[in-house]
């Protein structure tokens, strides 16, 4: 797993924790309440414990969503470059499914089912004045049903390494933490930014090119370098080929330097006058 997933998992919190607090505002809303005879250090530590229990869920569920690609998955990603695919397609969903497409709102009904089957769990940490409460209370909230959460998953599946879903969910609820620990002002002028400048929208549409990037890119280039050395490999057969031919006297070879066979025919010519000279002083001595 890369530094720039993890980045991808963070800023895919933060710029979708309008959406989270949209989700969990009640929740937050009601945890303040039960916290209102604790002093402001005590609740602020309370806070603080909350949400490292969420964030632990969160790990506990990047954990479990990484054995599952390890399991699942390993078998089909061996010397191939389907890891590769599998993950930029994923990041085109999560992607898209920032830019507003309700892909993820069934499975958030389904969820919704189970975390209403943990109400009498839930009603047994109220009030938060404890820490062990505060701690059970985030280990809960990590099971609240959320798309983007879904999201996250989706990517520490196709991690297919139990260890870096983990991570990369624990690092994806830190960019939630901002938006769900400010105050109300600070809230409301967090919101406003994001979406003025249409935020979630843009990390959405990064995402999909980035997916996009991931799984296609890598094969284009192939292709493109393939087709290269083709035709590097036709351009040293060609040159093996000529080189060949002048070692084995080829025509081109033979008429490439006239002056030698000019001067050899030239030479056995002069032996040959000589020879007869020879020859006619030897019949005149005879005489």
């Amino acid at each position: 797993m890369t530094t720039a997933l993890l980045v991808a998992a963070l800023l895919m919190g933060f710029f979708g924790s309008p959406h989270c607090l949209g989700m969990c505002g009640g929740l937050v809303t009601a945890f303040g309440l039960s916290m209102k005879d604790v002093s402001p250090a005590k609740r602020r530590a309370l806070v603080a414990t909350y949400h490292l229990g969420r964030l632990t869920s969160y790990a506990f569920l990047g954990l479990v969503a990484g054995l599952i690609g390890t399991t699942l998955l390993e078998p089909l990603m061996k010397g191939n470059s389907l890891p590769r695919i599998l993950l930029g397609l994923v990041l085109v969903f999560v992607g898209v499914t920032m830019l507003g497409a309700p892909f993820l709102s069934k499975l958030e009904r389904f969820g919704m089912r189970f975390w209403q089957y943990l109400s009498p769990v839930r009603q047994k940490v109220f009030p938060l004045n404890t820490f062990p409460r505060a701690l059970s209370a985030g280990l809960l909230w990590g099971f609240l049903p959320c798309g983007l959460v879904y999201g996250a998953l989706l990517i520490a599946v196709v991690a297919h390494n139990p260890l870096s879903g983990a991570a990369l969910m624990f690092v994806f609820g830190l960019g939630t933490v901002p938006m769900l620990v400010a105050t109300h002002e600070t809230v409301g002028w967090m919101r406003d930014k994001i979406g003025r400048f249409r935020l979630r929208q843009l990390n959405g549409a990064i995402m999909v090119l980035s997916g996009l990037a991931i799984a296609f890119v890598p094969m284009i280039m192939m292709n493109m370098h393939g087709g290269h050395d083709m035709g590097s490999g036709a351009n040293g057969a060609n040159g093996a080929g000529n080189h060949a031919a002048m070692q084995h006297g080829s025509p081109a070879t033979m008429i490439s330097d006239p002056d030698d066979s000019t001067r050899h025919d030239m030479s056995q010519m002069d032996h040959s006058m000589h020879n007869m000279n020879d020859d006619s002083t030897t019949m005149e001595d005879t005489q």
